[in-house]
């Protein structure tokens, strides 16, 4: 019996400990994510979600709300920096539902928006339409 007990704690420290390096491995990987979308180039932010998607079978829908650039999301982020490909392909990325959804500050993409006066964004038009 206490084998058994043993070796169940053994196996649950293992498993948190490689929950914990697996977290540590993701959040190196998006590290610079905010300064790709920033810097409007599709191309890298594509090849970063990808490398997210194959590495640790997560789409962008499972770390979207866990990144914050200067207290903004990714598509904010993107209309604050006029980064219209990288914006874009971020709205497209995003399942519906969830551009409809309130953000970390209780306001949905929609409302920031309006409350910004960023309506003529090229970004923002995107997200209207594909709502």
């Amino acid at each position: 019996m206490l084998k058994i007990v043993k070796t169940a704690a053994l196996c649950s420290l293992v498993t948190l400990g490689m929950c914990t390096n697996a977290q540590a491995a993701i959040e190196d990987t998006l590290a610079n994510i905010c300064t790709i979308v920033q810097a409007d180039d599709k191309g890298e932010l594509r090849k970063k979600m990808k490398a997210v998607q194959d590495d640790y079978h997560l789409k962008l829908q499972d770390y979207y709300t866990g990144i914050s650039c200067d207290g903004n999301s990714l598509i904010r982020t993107a209309m604050l920096s006029n980064a219209v490909e990288a914006g874009t392909l971020l709205v497209k990325k995003m399942p519906k539902a969830q551009l409809n959804e309130p953000e970390q500050d209780g306001k949905t993409l929609q409302a920031w928006i309006a409350e910004n006066g960023l309506q003529s964004n090229p970004v923002a038009q995107a997200l209207v339409e594909r709502i």
